[in-house]
């Protein structure tokens, strides 16, 4: 065997490993389009869950919390929140904020009415329902 690198090689070895990771690529494409609609769970999107995320969205909320791994690291990752705490205790902690603790992060008070703290209970729900297969990995925030 030649010890030389002549450039014919090096253009097989280009061209073998385009080819190669494109029809990777296009593998991994076809995989992901059949598996997502079996994720999509939409059919669940109610009025209630669409008006939470709109308070959501106004109150910044992601400016501060991650959900579902996206947002700021400034306070608890929010995805599955209602699975781990509840809706009743989520209610309450939003409704006592601030809490004037000594050396902690203070949520603001937003003065949300019942109906709304509800509706952003039930964005939270629907939220913790998708399957994000276990992403985050840091489920505590």
């Amino acid at each position: 065997m030649s010890q030389t690198f002549t450039k014919s090689m090096a253009r097989n070895i280009f061209y073998g490993g385009s080819v190669f990771f494109f029809l990777l690529f296009l593998a991994l494409t076809f995989d992901t389009s059949q598996a997502l609609p079996k994720r999509d769970h939409r059919e669940n999107l109610t009025p209630a869950v669409v008006r939470g995320k709109h308070i959501w969205e106004t109150r910044d909320c992601i400016g501060c919390h991650t959900i579902l791994g996206e947002g700021a690291y400034f306070a608890p990752e929010l995805g599955d929140v209602y699975k781990r705490r509840g809706p009743a205790f989520i209610k309450a902690w939003i409704k006592s904020q601030p809490t004037h603790v000594a050396g902690r992060r203070q949520m603001p008070q937003f003065h949300l009415t019942d109906r709304q703290l509800d509706d952003l209970v039930a964005f939270l729900k629907w939220t913790s329902e998708i399957n994000t297969n276990n992403w985050p990995p840091n489920i505590q925030g």
